[in-house]
């Protein structure tokens, strides 16, 4: 399952609205397929893994995921249908698919075709890669990841507004890395007025990673191309991104966090001091009480002279 999870990772920012989902088939100890959700959603995981397989996937074990579906789309067959025409003896799936479609309907499937199953192995580190389309689906929006280039006291820029570059250039390039790993780069309307950023991926290789463009404004809608969202309710409306990046203003994420919008934190920290622009306005918390709890931190990462702290919405 971990050898599945791990593919399921090459998917990300990739398959929305699908989910990216990873799977080993093994038999006799030896992996005989694998595969990933391809770019687009199709093809799913199992359909790549049972093409590798071939007449060896008869009698083995399937590692996968998600769930397989139960359910024929135009796009191509239901996975169960074709776990049970391979004839695998055994599937081990790590997170249930919460889709109406399937819901249960797979592995049932599964099940009266005589198939041994097993569920919920590895649950929670399965569903990183799927967090979008879990995000989609439990919570009606996409999940959301804020990102912030901060000074130790917390600026974005100087009291003047400048604030290229806070960070050196191997956080800008994780930062890349995050972008090609996201579906929609959500930026404010004073970032876009007063930086005019690319909002697209630099890293070679991975240049056709540029994701969607949105800008988030009650007025602004921004440039041609670029999504317009009047506010963090319409991130509901969203059905063609699974993870969205958000990168400033103090304003877009002061509105997400206190909309509690935010799954994930990414504070890119530098080693210098400004006493300049906050990375966050007002949020509304009533009392200091209620602002602890609410954020589990993650294992840091150095990044040259600087540190990526990392956080994730206690749910």
């Amino acid at each position: 399952m971990g050898a599945a999870i791990a593919l399921a990772q090459r998917g990300v920012g990739r398959t929305a609205p699908n989910p990216s989902v990873g799977c080993v088939i093994v038999r006799d100890g030896r992996v005989v397929g694998r595969g990933w959700t391809q770019a687009g959603g199709r093809p799913h995981a199992e359909a790549m893994a049972l093409a590798m397989a071939g007449a060896a996937a008869r009698g083995a074990t399937a590692y996968v995921t998600l769930e397989p579906c139960a359910h024929v789309s135009a796009r191509g067959p239901a996975c169960a249908d074709l776990l049970i025409a391979a004839g695998v003896a055994r599937v081990v799936a790590a997170v249930g698919d919460p889709d109406p479609r399937t819901d249960g309907a797979g592995l049932a499937s599964l099940a009266a075709a005589g198939i041994a199953v097993t569920a919920g192995v590895r649950a929670a580190e399965a569903e990183g890669p799927m967090a979008g389309f879990l995000s989609r689906l439990r919570r009606a929006r996409p999940f959301i990841t804020l990102k912030l280039a901060v000074s130790l006291d917390g600026s974005v820029a100087l009291a003047s507004g400048e604030s290229q570059w806070i960070t050196g250039p191997r956080a800008r390039a994780h930062a890349h890395l995050e972008r090609a790993r996201a579906d929609m780069i959500l930026v404010g309307r004073g970032t876009l007025g007063a930086d005019n950023p690319r909002l697209d991926v630099r890293l070679a290789g991975l240049e056709d990673r540029s994701p969607l463009m949105a800008v988030m404004s009650a007025t602004d809608t921004g440039r041609p191309g670029m999504r317009h969202l009047a506010n963090p309710a319409a991130l509901a409306a969203v059905a063609d991104a699974d993870f969205v990046l958000a990168e400033g203003g103090a304003g877009l994420a002061a509105s997400l966090v206190a909309a509690d919008f935010v799954d994930r934190l990414l504070l890119y920290r530098a080693p210098i001091l400004l006493g300049g622009r906050p990375a966050l306005n007002a949020i509304g918390l009533p009392d200091l009480a209620s602002a602890h709890g609410r954020w589990t931190p993650a294992p840091t990462i150095d990044l040259g002279a600087d540190r990526l702290e990392t956080y994730f919405r206690t749910r």
